[in-house]
């Protein structure tokens, strides 16, 4: 498989993405070091090269890490990155004949000299959209900057002679330079990652071509031996080469079948053979037995009890199904990490392993506060559980699993959905929030409402002066002596006589009184002695505990909304979609049996989290010099101030440093709520770093210097109480008045040790301290943080951290990681360095959710042990497996390529399965992954990896499968031979094919805000800016599903401009690459791995249910008299084909429809599965015959039930996805099999009257009594679901694509198959049987009958009037397909002679024109191409 890609130097780019994954301090030192290096030196080999740039990326990484980088750059892993730049370049679009060039703000330059001019213009021009994979140069980023981007070849003279001037400039502050990669003629290389099947098909109907194929001149190799070259150089030897081809060809074992005895150890025999052989062999001798088993026999027998297949690394259970080369590089070096860190503090051996096996995922960022605590005083208006309004709905669990219609709200007597606001009631969005609340009261939504009030504490302040206290005390006086209902319908009276603008006022307040209660005393309720007065200072200060933000504030079910999420506009669609989300969530736990209602996360209070790594580098620990200590990269630096701190300690289960300017009084109380803490705590030392407000002196940081002097000659008893003691405000109003540090000092301490310290402190360290807080922790100048085992937390002006806070942070802390890990320690009885606890959570913290293999006991007779190399960082891998298994034939060769990369101890447990009754695998396999760049014998770089199968038998008949990432959709691009029917028997050369990877897959789901659903119908666009319109497609209602065809680069989504646009709106997205609001989705493609997103769409109520019932106009493109007589004139005929045989038949197929319609006709062929030849020769057919034709390719969604075998894929493409493989504007579509001949003008068909059906089908013939026993239809299932209806025949149909649409049959179709493909024995002819199956949900309109003649089912009677014919199956006769042509159809010679001639023609002419002359213009799409390494 291949790819476009630029020659090797492109490997510098692809290292130095590998390399700036660590940090872009880390790529730009990369890029300083290989600015320079030429592209090739005279003399110089491509080995030589390549060893000298990987010995370059060797400076800044480890030795294992290098082995990555070499499995990086076999993978080609960044080449989607680098080639993302390259589409970037082509919207600019780049400068004719530059190698490189600069863009500022929309401007180009090929010279520095050009460069100049644009800069002192650029100003006035709108700045250029930097992406988040950007490389943008370390420097000053301010915002009124000329924006530089660099489009370059690292490495070259070009790129050096910009860097230069570029990077000087960014560092004096004069621009922003961004560099992104380009190069100017990409090549196309091989790429890896893959897998390749040649499965053996079923010859019970012969279905293979008799044409002969003029084979290409590929190298002719048998076993090691290059015959086309031996020949070549031995012409006289040409009888004896071909004799001993011959032999080695015939060598290899033929396959013959198995008697069923022969076949039930089969598993066990391989097993047995693996473990016996020397262990060094073993692991490829399991890949030759399940990548080549239809040709092996095996030996003896043993037993074994079987077990479930699976691959862990390091505990973490790698899924095969989900995993690819890609993303298993990625969790390798995330491990790698993990282990170099654990190897470095001297963790070893089996220990880090158990240290790895611990549970201590990380904290996730979201949080939720317990809405039942006692201190936040909801005042609840409803209760779903006990109020008389919902006695009548359903109370248990089970009816969350009920089915309902979509968008439906489950009525559930549970609280389930909880609706905390806080208000401040004189605020004017306060009255919003209230209407909506009485909106979903009303209406009887199953949301249980609150209200927190806060209002003023002052106790002088009555409810005369203030009218949030009058407004709290009334409805006080009104729950009190009515109840909560009535004070609700209070709040909105009260509310309702405000004018619009305006607030709420006492005078207000006091009138509703008197006027709906005129018994009622004011000045008892109102007044300074008013008994309605209970609690209402705990509102505000349970929400100034929270620091909630700004009022109003909401929570669902304890969850904070966002500030944006606030707009009332929004937000009842925003609560209506958490409903929804929650549902989910509810339904699978009570489907797992493992649902707790009381099990509600904790109230973090840290905002913004994220961690950094600690002590995991060894660099010199001097601080005192600022300047050294600036040169350091981000993690020499951490590992500085880490190695360097003091700290006041207990024990020593969580380390916690307090970031702030302690001069301040925010930073004072901060630090004295810790301290304060630290009383009580269970196992917390105490460490504090500077970060000033202004600029350090000696009297701006004599608190701190203080406290550090304290920390470096004081135990940790008189530290803590001399600290307490000096950040008190009264004493720092003392030394404000003149009095001494020394005064403050407390009983105990060493006063000569600490004035010496103290007097000597310079500001160096300080200036170090200030340099990581900017710098590492992203702080601005005196900004607070909290760091607890790593895990940072960033303070706002006014947060203010209780003592509370710090004890609930320190029990979240020891929850997730530190209690694990001190107690694995003690078992491990480390010595030596006392804070390793400390050093390890780094590590730790960053490990996933861990899995071990099962329980299950195995024999150690069945387990392969392979040792690692000794005082080496190793991974453990486990691998479970059948070895006559499909997950065999992919694992065996991953393990012996990850064993070439990373050093492991391996164990493989081999679980067979007992008593086979069938072959175990019916498929040779091959992986394509290598573990480095190869090279030929001349020090050259070979094309690439590819698959190559040897000593294959020649009777069985073959069928080549692509097994590739789910992101990718690739295509065969130069066979002569029939991919679909290999033969090997009738091959005389080499069987060679090339396939070209044309398209990444970009997925979504989309969600309707206020209904939760899909938005079926609705149209996405995809492209770039000068052409914003390259791919389209529908939404799904499975899911909400989408998918468009893309390649690497930056693209824009948007709503398709007509309905869909004037309907809706993007109201978020996740995923993309642009912000949440902004007005274009960008999404950026750079990487092999899967891009899914997900968007979510508000619509018009007004217009929603337009957009259905207009469903037509809206698929239909315009709805003009003109152009739907337009589109009436169109013939547009479906058609799938797979292998040399059925596009024969496909091309007589295409004849007799042209011969007999007088309507122009467009041909739509599924592109997945067509034959090079096929495509090559289709664009001078359609030339020569007058006809459009488009080649349309869906990828098959991974969440739909996946085929495995290739027929049953074509036949699900056939039915599946007929909605969504068709431009909206094409109305009408038919359908006809490739072996069908047509003897009648189509367009009657496309005329028919469906009597509202989606599509019609023919029914099968009866008249042929003699195949009345395989009329399967008439007896057992289907006779009793089809009732009075007829068994329909899926050779030919018609399908109204409006109304299928607009029923979403597709969306039926789909769901129905998803629940009856689970099912092995279920759908065995699945593009037929499912459409029956659905007959009662979507009708099928049953065609005349003269529509589909078959031999096989129709009398000999029926013929003559028959519009078209049908090769069907004879399960009877079971005669060859050809055979069967040239009896039954008359006119079928006639064609396929005319084809042949036409063909030849083709061929004639191809080879008298230049290679350069392009064939004719093709209606198809075809794809794009991108560079790769």
């Amino acid at each position: 498989m291949q790819r476009l890609m630029r020659r090797l130097p492109i490997c510098l780019r692809i290292e130095s993405h590998f390399i700036g994954e660590d940090g872009e301090e880390k790529f730009w030192q990369f890029v300083d070091t290989v600015k320079e290096l030429t592209v090739y030196k005279n003399g110089e080999s491509v080995r030589s090269y390549y060893n000298l740039i990987t010995k370059k990326a060797g400076q800044f990484l480890t030795d294992l890490q290098v082995r990555l980088l070499k499995l990086a750059l076999s993978l080609r892993v960044y080449s989607p990155a680098v080639h993302a730049f390259q589409q970037i370049a082509s919207d600019e679009p780049p400068p004719e004949a530059c190698s490189a060039f600069i863009s500022v703000h929309g401007q180009h330059a090929c010279s520095t000299k050009d460069m100049k001019k644009l800069l002192k213009a650029a100003v006035g021009r709108p700045k250029p959209y930097l992406y988040k994979n950007d490389h943008k140069f370390p420097g000053v980023n301010s915002t009124d900057l000329p924006v530089v981007v660099l489009y370059a070849e690292i490495g070259t003279k070009k790129f050096n002679t910009f860097h230069k001037l570029l990077s000087e400039r960014a560092g004096e502050g004069k621009l922003i330079y961004v560099l992104r990669h380009f190069v100017s003629k990409p090549k196309k290389m091989h790429l890896s990652g893959y897998g390749v099947e040649l499965a053996i098909k079923s010859t019970e109907y012969k279905a293979v071509d008799d044409t002969q194929v003029k084979e290409d001149d590929y190298e002719d190799e048998v076993q090691g031996f290059l015959f086309g070259q031996l020949k070549k150089s031995h012409p006289e030897l040409q009888d004896q080469l071909d004799d001993l081809k011959k032999h080695l060809t015939e060598s290899t074992n033929d396959m013959a079948p198995l008697k069923v005895w022969e076949m039930q150890d089969l598993s066990f025999q391989a097993a047995d053979r693996i473990l016996s052989a020397p262990k060094f062999d073993s692991l490829k001798l399991m890949r030759e037995l399940s990548q080549n088993f239809p040709s092996k026999r095996l030996g003896e027998t043993m037993g074994l009890h079987p077990g479930d297949a699976g691959l862990f690394i390091n505990g973490l259970h790698i899924d095969l199904d989900v995993h690819n080369p890609f993303s298993i590089l990625d969790i390798i070096r995330a491990e790698a990490k993990v282990l170099e860190g654990l190897h470095h503090l001297g963790i070893k051996g089996e220990h880090v392993g158990k240290l790895l096996r611990l549970p201590v995922g990380p904290v996730e960022d979201n949080y939720a506060l317990d809405i039942r605590h006692s201190a936040i005083m909801v005042r609840w208006i409803n209760d779903i559980e006990s109020d008389p309004t919902y006695k009548t709905w359903p109370s248990s669990l089970q009816e969350l699993l009920r089915a309902t219609f979509p968008g439906v709200i489950r009525q559930i007597r549970r609280n389930f959905f909880n609706l905390v606001l806080f208000l401040d009631p004189i605020q004017e969005d306060s009255f919003e929030l209230v209407k909506l609340a009485e909106l979903f009261y009303k209406h009887k939504i199953p949301l249980r409402i609150g209200f927190v009030f806060v209002v003023n504490t002052d106790d002088k302040v009555d409810g005369f002066l203030d009218p949030g206290v009058a407004f709290y005390r009334v409805l006080n006086y009104v729950i009190e002596e009515y109840d909560v209902s009535q004070a609700f319908m209070s709040m909105i009276l009260m509310y309702n006589k405000v004018d619009v603008g305006e607030t709420l006022s006492v005078e207000t307040v006091t009138a509703f009184l008197k006027r709906k209660f005129p018994k009622a005393n004011a000045g008892k309720i109102l007044g300074l002695d008013s008994e309605y007065d209970d609690k209402r200072k705990a509102g505000g200060v349970f929400y100034r505990k929270t620091g909630l933000g700004p009022l109003p504030v909401a929570l669902f079910n304890g969850v904070p909304l966002g500030s944006e999420e606030m707009d009332p506009d929004e937000l009842e669609t925003v609560l209506l979609q958490r409903i929804m989300d929650a549902t989910n969530f509810f339904q699978r736990g009570v489907f797992m049996v493992s649902f707790l209602l009381d099990d509600l996360n904790s109230l973090d209070l840290c905002t913004g989290p994220y961690q950094f790594w600690l002590v995991l580098s060894k660099v010199a620990d001097d601080w005192e010099d600022s300047t050294m200590f600036s040169y350091m990269d981000l993690k020499d630096k951490t590992a500085v101030v880490s190695k360097r701190m003091k700290y006041i300690e207990w024990v020593y289960g969580v380390t916690t440093w307090i970031i702030a300017d302690i001069e301040k009084a925010s930073g004072r109380r901060l630090l004295l709520s810790c301290l304060k803490h630290m009383r009580s705590s269970s196992g917390l030392r105490l460490g504090v770093v500077n970060n000033p407000s202004g600029k350090l002196t000696m009297e701006s940081t004599l608190l701190y210097r203080a406290l550090w002097a304290s920390l470096l000659t004081q135990k940790s008893k008189e530290t803590f109480g001399f600290i307490q003691k000096l950040l008190k405000e009264e004493n720092i109003r003392l030394l404000h008045q003149g009095t001494k540090i020394k005064d403050l000092l407390v009983p105990g301490m060493d006063q000569d040790a600490f004035e010496k310290k103290h007097n000597t402190l310079e500001l160096d360290f300080l200036r170090s301290q200030q340099l990581f807080c900017q710098e590492v922790l992203k702080l601005r100048a005196g900004q607070r943080a909290v760091v607890s085992n790593g895990r940072v937390s960033v303070f706002s002006l006014g947060d203010e951290l209780s003592t509370e806070d710090f004890h609930l942070l320190e029990k979240i802390t020891l929850s997730t990681s530190a209690e694990k890990i001190r107690g694995r320690v003690k078992q491990m009885g480390l010595k030596g360095d006392k804070y390793v606890l400390f050093k390890i959570c780094q590590p730790c913290m960053t490990v996933h959710t861990l899995s071990q293999p099962g329980s299950k006991k195995m024999l150690s007779s069945s387990v392969l042990h392979l040792t690692p190399r000794e005082d080496e960082v190793f991974f453990d891998v486990v691998a479970i497996v059948d070895p006559l298994s499909r997950e065999t034939q992919k694992l065996s060769h991953l393990l012996i390529v990850l064993a070439q990369v990373v050093n492991m101890r391996l164990q493989v447990f081999m679980n067979c399965r007992a008593k086979l009754s069938e072959m175990p695998l019916k498929s040779f396999y091959r992986y394509v992954l290598e573990p480095d760049v190869t090279f030929l014998g001349n020090d050259t770089l070979s094309s690439g990896p590819v698959a190559r199968f040897t000593d294959i038998p020649e009777s069985p008949l073959l069928t080549l499968n692509m097994i590739t990432p789910e992101s990718w959709m690739v295509e065969a691009v130069r066979s002569p031979y029939d991919l679909d029917n290999i033969h090997l028997q009738e091959v005389s050369g080499v069987v060679a094919a090339e396939y070209e990877l044309e398209y990444l897959l970009l997925e979504g789901h989309c969600f309707d805000l206020s209904t939760g659903q899909p938005p079926r119908g609705l149209q996405f666009t995809l492209g770039m800016s000068q052409d914003p319109l390259m791919q389209d497609t529908i939404v799904m209602a499975n899911l909400g599903y989408f998918q468009l065809k893309a390649n690497p680069g930056a693209w824009i989504l948007r709503l398709r401009k007509g309905r869909s646009e004037e309907i809706y709106q993007i109201f978020a997205h996740d995923g993309t690459d642009s912000p949440a609001d902004a007005a274009d989705v960008i999404v950026v493609l750079n990487s092999f791995h899967s891009k899914i997103i997900k968007v979510r769409v508000s619509s018009s109520y007004k217009q929603l249910h337009n957009f259905y019932v207009g469903t037509c106009s809206f698929t239909g493109g315009s709805s003009s008299e003109d152009e739907d007589k337009k589109k009436e004139d169109v013939l547009n005929i479906f058609s799938v084909a797979s292998g040399h045989l059925y596009e024969r038949f496909l091309r007589i197929m295409m004849l007799s429809i042209l011969q007999h319609t007088q309507t122009p006709v467009k041909f739509w062929f599924l592109k997945n599965y067509l034959s090079p030849s096929f495509k090559e020769t289709i664009p001078h057919m359609a030339q020569a015959y007058g006809f459009q034709y488009e080649l349309v390719q869906y990828k098959w969604p991974r969440w739909l039930h996946q085929q495995t075998e290739k027929q049953r894929i074509i036949w699900g493409y056939k039915i599946l996805f007929l909605d969504v493989l068709f431009p909206l504007a094409v109305d009408k579509i038919i359908f006809v099999d490739a072996d069908q001949i047509v003897r009648a003008d189509l367009k009657e068909l496309r005329d028919l009257d469906l009597e509202g059906a989606p599509y019609g089908y023919t029914p099968f013939c009866d008249s042929r009594k003699e195949m009345e026993g395989y009329r399967f239809w008439k007896t057992g299932y289907w006779a009793t679901h089809l009732g009075h209806r007829k068994y329909h025949i899926s050779a030919l149909y018609v399908v109204d694509l409006k109304k299928f649409r607009k029923i979403a049959a597709g969306d039926r179709l789909r769901g129905q198959y998803q629940a009856l493909s689970q099912d092995p024995n279920s759908l065995s002819n699945l593009d037929q049987d499912l459409p029956n199956n659905m007959i009662h949900q979507v009708a099928i309109k049953s065609l005349p009958q003269e529509w589909l003649w078959c031999e096989t089912w129709c009398d000999d009677g029926s013929k003559k009037t028959a519009k078209t014919i049908d090769l069907c199956n004879n399960p009877k006769t079971k005669e060859p397909k050809l055979e069967a042509a040239v009896r039954i159809v008359s006119e079928w010679s006639r064609y396929d002679s005319e084809i042949k001639q036409f063909l030849r023609r083709v061929q004639d002419q191809k080879a008298k024109q230049p290679e350069s002359q392009a064939a004719p213009s093709s209606k198809g799409k075809s794809g794009r191409s991108f560079g790769v390494c």
